[in-house]
């Protein structure tokens, strides 16, 4: 009983920092925006 209470709270401490690390990098990193403009051929959409 004690190797598997040892393995839920090691299981559960993992899932904490996992959970902990998206939370801070959802909340301190800013994105950058950048404008993207894509070229389409008119050859393509005169094919079909």
């Amino acid at each position: 009983m004690p190797t598997l209470f040892r393995l839920l709270t090691i299981l559960a401490v993992l899932a904490g920092l996992f959970y902990g690390g998206m939370f801070a990098l959802a909340t301190f990193v800013q994105p950058k925006r950048v404008e993207m403009t894509v070229d389409v051929p008119t050859d393509e959409l005169l094919r079909r």
